[in-house]
This record gives C-alpha cells, sequence and structure tokens, in this order.
C-alpha cells in the first residue's frame, strides 16, 4: 500500500466526519447547540486517532514487518509520532523512517530503516545502546549529560559531519525533558567497531556506546545517508514512564 493512498482513505473519512458534525449540530436544542461543536470535535480527534492506527496495523502488515521482527506496537507508535511530526511541518524527509527497538537485546538485529514510499525494509541491522542503560537489554534511559544513558522517544536527523568514528550523524531530540538534551550531549549515529555480530557471538551482547545509536561501521555511511537532513529516528521501549510522558504520543 502506498503512503499517498494511505492519506487520501484518510482525508476521504475526516471529510465524512466533518460534514456529518453541522447536521447534529442543525437536528439538536439550543442547549445541545452549545456543547455539540465541543463533543463533536472530541468525536473527531477520537477518529482521528483511531484511523492512524487503523493505517499503522496496514501498513505493518503490508510491509511484513512482523517476518523482520519488529513489535508492532513499536511500529505503531513510531507512525503515530512521524505523522504528527509532518503535519507540524518538521519533517523534510518523509520518505523513511527509523526506528530501534530496544525492546530487544543487543545481540539481534534492531534497527529497522523503512522506505514509506515503497513499502519496503531498506536496512535491518545491529544498533547500540549507552553502557549505563543496560548490558545485553536497555533497561534504564537518561536525558542528562554524561550519564552515558540512552534516551528514547523521537529525533530529526540533522547534518552529517566527519569526527573520530569517522562520518556520523547529529540528532535533534524533540521530547521536552526526555531527550532534548541529546544535540548539547553529542548524542550522535556513527558506526563502531563493538557492533558486530561476532562480537554478539563472543559475549552475548554487542558493544555499547555513551548514548549513541552506534551502528556496524561497515554499514554506517550507507545508513546515514539514507537518513540524514530531515527524517524522524524514533527509539522504541515499552517503558511506562516514557509512554505515559510523551507529549508527541499523547496530544
Amino acid at each position: 500500500m502506498k503512503l499517498v493512498q494511505t492519506k487520501l482513505i484518510y482525508l476521504i473519512i475526516s471529510a465524512v466526519i466533518f460534514l456529518q458534525i453541522p447536521i447534529l449540530i442543525a437536528g439538536s436544542t439550543s442547549k445541545e447547540r452549545i456543547t455539540a461543536p465541543a463533543v463533536s470535535k472530541t468525536l473527531v480527534e477520537k477518529s482521528k486517532q483511531e484511523i492512524i492506527l487503523a493505517t499503522a496495523d496496514s501498513l505493518f502488515q503490508n510491509f511484513k514487518l512482523m517476518e523482520s521482527g519488529l513489535e508492532q506496537e513499536a511500529f505503531e507508535l513510531a507512525y503515530k509520532g512521524y505523522e504528527r511530526l509532518l503535519e507540524e511541518g518538521m519533517v523534510s524527509r518523509s520518505e523513511v523512517l527509523t526506528i530501534a527497538d530496544f525492546s530487544k537485546p543487543s545481540s539481534e538485529k534492531r534497527l529497522y530503516i523503512i522506505d514509506m514510499k515503497e513499502g519496503k525494509l531498506l536496512y535491518h541491522t545491529l544498533v547500540a545502546h549507552g553502557r549505563n542503560s543496560g548490558l545485553s537489554y536497555a533497561t534504564e534511559f537518561s536525558n542528562k549529560p554524561e550519564s552515558n544513558k540512552s534516551s528514547l522517544g523521537f529525533y530529526l536527523t540533522l547534518q552529517t559531519y566527519f569526527g573520530d568514528k569517522g562520518l556520523a550523524l547529529k540528532l535533534k531530540g524533540l521530547e521536552k525533558g526526555i531527550n532534548d538534551k541529546a544535540f548539547d550531549r553529542s548524542i550522535v549515529m556513527h558506526g563502531s567497531d563493538y557492533v558486530t555480530p561476532q562480537f554478539a557471538n563472543d559475549r552475548g551482547y554487542i558493544g555499547r556506546s555513551l548514548g549513541c545509536p552506534a551502528v556496524p561501521r561497515k554499514q554506517a555511511p550507507a545508513i546515514i545517508n539514507t537518513i540524514k537532513n530531515g527524517s524522524v529516528l524514533f527509539i522504541y521501549h515499552p517503558e511506562k514512564k516514557y509512554l505515559e510522558e510523551s507529549e508527541i504520543l499523547n496530544s
């Protein structure tokens, strides 16, 4: 299913909902005329969220993401935030969506880069979490400088640069109090020699970063050039605190 077709269906359903609102108001009493707009707005918002969820479920099946091991909730939440950021005009590259599924151990391939237009998985590979977030599993997260922990939530990819780890990608955390200090913490995507299947086979987990989503060194240039300059990155974990506090997911 093409993303364009999905949005068309969404617009048609939304239009039907909006067209019904004046009919409901016109047929009500004078008291009801005062409250109907507010109720209708709530119904429209609820319907909008239901449509987004249904679209996410459909894309998840059509893109065959279950077969690649991506958690369905991870994609649903990523898509919900992706749509919200698109609506706010914050995304300049809507054709690609990146998800780091930190509900999985680091020894598993848990980075997913999805072509949202063509409906296919571009990259599925390893990705590191912060050394103080956990050993095999990431279980603790922080927005604090020098915590050496990963930060959950939505990011916008920025420009690239060459550093001591080669080509790297700057990231902007979009969630206040959750990951908005990522840029100041120098949390970037870069390649690393400790992010390899061999490292995982030897130790049962891959190496850990200072909080950066590090990827295999050999794949880093291709991955970074694919998602740079304005696409969405979502670092997922079913942590209750994050799911309750994220304004992007709950607004």
